[in-house]
């Protein structure tokens, strides 16, 4: 039976390295995202160029049925998904007081909802292969709060607390989760999250590429947490030593306009 890899936020940015990385590597691919006209396209390319097999699904998974739609399309076509790939997400910035509480609800749904249920549909099926591979896109957000970006970092402190749970659940039936934590990375997020001027995004960045490359290296020797950068890990492990309040201002400082 084939093999899949299904990647979430498909389109552009780490979710599209991911795509061309899969294809690499010969496993076929069921992308999602909003935007069908670059589905399409990636679709066209990456069949014609690895001769693999690529399914393609727009979808908002923001909206809480969109996700079991995917799960039920894979299941129609009896796609086996070896590969989940949650990398679908977004960001805002600002003050908190006044952001826009439709838009906070939309990410938490993307960010955190759509990707516990994605795991919850598939890890039921697929735990009875014996193999499985979920790779969660956190970031380096996830190891403290974020002000001006509260939203955004708490959604991502969840996705790697609730990853490391799962990883210990599913251990015994041989899936393993891995959770990529990258840093501000050469993609969209900056214009996605309005923070196009946030210091934060200030000097030379990765490619999504190198990113998405590192995860999969990572996903594949079964590591827990992956964070990219030499600079990004220090700061990651460094930030438990440090009480909260000084924590909390270095981050205003970092963040603030």
């Amino acid at each position: 039976m084939k093999k899949y890899a299904l990647i979430t936020g498909a389109s552009s940015g780490i979710g599209l390295a991911f795509t061309e990385i899969f294809a690499k590597d010969h496993i076929n691919l069921v992308l999602v995202a909003r935007s069908i006209d670059a589905l399409k396209s990636i679709q066209s390319h990456l069949q014609n160029t690895y001769n693999i097999d690529v399914h393609v699904i727009e979808k908002d998974l923001s909206k809480i049925e969109s996700v079991e739609e995917v799960f039920e399309y894979t299941e129609s076509q009896n796609l086996q998904i070896d590969y989940l790939v949650n990398n679908a997400w977004f960001g805002d910035y600002g003050n908190f007081v006044e952001s826009d509480i439709s838009r906070n609800t939309q990410m938490i749904s993307l960010n955190t909802i759509a990707l516990t249920n994605m795991c919850r549909l598939y890890s039921e099926t697929m735990k009875k292969h014996k193999f499985w591979r979920i790779l969660n896109i956190a970031s380096t957000a996830a190891f403290q709060p974020g002000p001006y970006m509260a939203v955004y970092f708490a959604t991502k402190s969840y996705v790697l607390s609730f990853s490391l749970a799962l990883s210990t659940e599913l251990k015994e039936f041989g899936v393993t989760v891995s959770t990529l934590c990258p840093g501000p990375t050469e993609s969209k997020f900056e214009l996605t999250a309005n923070a196009t001027w946030v210091s934060l995004f200030s000097w030379k960045l990765p490619t999504s590429h190198e990113v998405a490359l590192f995860g999969y290296k990572k996903m594949l020797k079964w590591k827990k947490v992956a964070i990219h950068g030499i600079i990004n890990n220090i700061k990651a492990q460094s930030v438990k030593f440090l009480p909260m309040n000084i924590r909390l201002f270095m981050m205003k400082l970092i963040m603030k306009r």
